[in-house]
């Protein structure tokens, strides 16, 4: 079973590093046939595709809903994450070699109840939780590793209040917030 699981974690690590590589080098997305991958890799879950160099954020970009298998919405992700983040500028093939690659698995998103700002402080699970937050037209997320820097849970919702274009004392009783849990890989252990 642990060979299973670490060959398991190996592909996906495999496939987002080679579909960075080719859409760096071709600029064209990497083609995969189904065909050759086990079925875990073939079910359809969302994933976010996260890249590092020397231990700074290059790129992220993921979905929160499955809609693809596996395995493409990494390689899809992991192309987008290196090409299209509009944070950063494309990553350059003479950065390839310096990339880590962290990958999170995400579960299906579930609706919060709560009747004020502080009920839903309160329920929120530090490294545990990621965030969907809606609110109109305003919208962003933070994957469970974002506890890693903004381990308070005000601080954590105030940041992501900004994230998704507000301010960071906005309420309002039509926001809504939906939270996941994440399964992490990682190139670098």
């Amino acid at each position: 079973m642990k060979s299973e699981y670490f060959s398991f974690h190996d592909s996906l690590i495999k496939i987002a590093k080679a579909s960075v590589e080719f859409v760096t080098n071709s600029n064209r997305p990497l083609q995969l046939n189904l065909d050759d991958y086990a079925d875990i890799l073939k079910a359809k879950r969302a994933s976010f595709v996260t890249l590092n160099k020397n231990n700074v954020l290059r790129g992220c970009i993921g979905s929160l809903t499955a809609h693809n298998a596996l395995i493409i919405d990494i390689a899809e992700n992991a192309a987008a994450a290196a090409q299209r983040d509009p944070r950063f500028p494309t990553v350059q093939i003479d950065e390839l070699g310096q990339l880590d690659y962290h990958i999170s698995i995400l579960s299906k998103p579930e609706i919060m109840n709560f009747n004020s700002e502080d009920d839903l402080i309160d329920q929120l699970r530090p490294g545990i939780d990621g965030l969907i937050l809606t609110d109109g037209n305003y919208r962003g997320t933070f994957l469970p590793s974002v506890w890693e820097s903004l381990p308070q849970p005000k601080e954590f919702l105030s940041h992501l209040k900004r994230k998704a274009g507000l301010s960071e004392n906005h309420w309002s009783q039509t926001m809504k917030l939906s939270r996941y849990t994440a399964e992490s890989i990682s190139s670098n252990g």
